[in-house]
């Protein structure tokens, strides 16, 4: 049986979907952009700091549904400039220090409100 995962520590969904959904053993987030939980807005800067803020914002998500980002097993990282790949690259580094989770890295032409990365999660529960 799913569950849906809401948290106000995190964006709210800006369209016709949730947060996260639960299953008896994994969690899949939907994908998350910068935007602050407190404003609803996009932060000011590039994409060192969209990156710190898109993983906090994956972060409070997973906190809520009892994980932490140890357990993420495989996440996707939407960037919209190769040229963005090392610096958000060496911000994802300091989130996933050991045992990082399977990485799939898309370049796209666009993404919601014009940010940089967009990142989604799989955990195991």
């Amino acid at each position: 049986m799913k569950k849906i995962i809401k948290t106000s520590a995190a964006p709210a969904a800006i369209g016709p979907y949730s947060q996260a959904v639960k299953t008896a053993n994994f969690l899949f987030t939907a994908g998350q952009i910068a935007i602050s939980p407190e404003s609803g807005e996009m932060i000011q800067g590039g994409i060192t700091e969209q990156t710190k803020q898109v993983l906090d914002n994956l972060s409070a998500i997973i906190e809520e549904a009892g994980a932490t980002l140890t357990q993420v097993i495989r996440t996707t990282v939407y960037l919209t400039n190769p040229d963005d790949f090392t610096p958000m690259n060496d911000v994802y580094a300091t989130y996933f220090r050991s045992e990082p989770p399977a990485r799939v890295t898309v370049f796209v032409s666009a993404l919601p409100r014009n940010a940089l990365v967009e990142i989604d999660a799989i955990v195991e529960l």
